[in-house]
């Protein structure tokens, strides 16, 4: 699993924030993903992502322009596909 932080420069406080968020919510789970933070500008215009912060699960865009909470980032990680696939194969 693969999780982008999209973020401008400018706004590296929500930046922490939403990386803090993530890494609590895989804590939580106990799930393994790659976690890369983008702060350019590039990444926004490749996925048309106009706010920010942005969060990206397996490059869908998943939430903009806020920090996510704890519960949702956890409420996304579960519903994704890749997860149940794993939940399955444990169970």
């Amino acid at each position: 699993m693969r999780i982008d932080i999209v973020c401008k420069p400018d706004k590296l406080d929500a930046c922490r924030g939403t990386a803090a968020n993530v890494r609590e919510a895989l804590d939580r789970l106990g799930v393994e993903a790659e976690v890369h933070q983008f702060n350019d500008s590039r990444k926004m215009i490749d996925n048309r992502i106009y706010v920010v912060p942005a969060l990206l699960i397996d490059d869908q865009l998943r939430i903009a322009g806020r920090v996510p909470e704890v519960d949702e980032i956890v409420s996304f990680l579960v519903e994704h596909p890749r997860y149940l696939k794993d939940v399955a194969e444990v169970a």
